[in-house]
């Protein structure tokens, strides 16, 4: 059994497309976002998640994702994908994620993992916990 590692550090959005997906009045919506960004510090890499969100009165929203992350991290590089889950609200996101099972490839083989991140005007940062199994 193998010891989990904390890292640390930020990331920045490079490109933000959303369009509505449906509409209910009122403010309250569905759109589809596809993003892509950036990581550094401890982990570094790049990543390109698809949203599925939704709004409602106010334009707080949920949001669902998956996001296919090339980077290093642990000494090792790779691909895998994380999902995602969390809600924006007073100008800020907040998610959860986690490494899909089974989807490392080349270093990033076994990864397994789970996190958090807050972005907001003021930057983003995040905090993941892994191992590799």
């Amino acid at each position: 059994l193998s010891m989990a590692t904390k890292v640390a550090g930020t990331f920045q959005i490079k490109s933000w497309d959303e369009k509505p997906a449906e509409e209910f009045g009122g403010g309250v919506k569905l759109t589809r976002a596809r993003v892509k960004q950036s990581y550094d510090g401890d982990f570094k890499g790049d990543g390109t998640v698809e949203y599925l969100m939704t709004y409602g009165e106010g334009g707080a929203a949920a949001f669902v994702g998956f996001e296919r992350v090339e980077g290093s991290v642990g000494g090792k590089s790779g691909s895998f994908i994380f999902q995602h889950g969390g809600v924006y609200e007073n100008d800020t996101a907040k998610s959860s994620v986690s490494v899909v099972p089974g989807s490392g490839a080349e270093g990033m083989k076994g990864l397994r993992g789970n996190g958090n991140y807050v972005a907001g005007h003021a930057g983003a940062t995040f905090t993941f916990e892994f191992n590799f199994v």
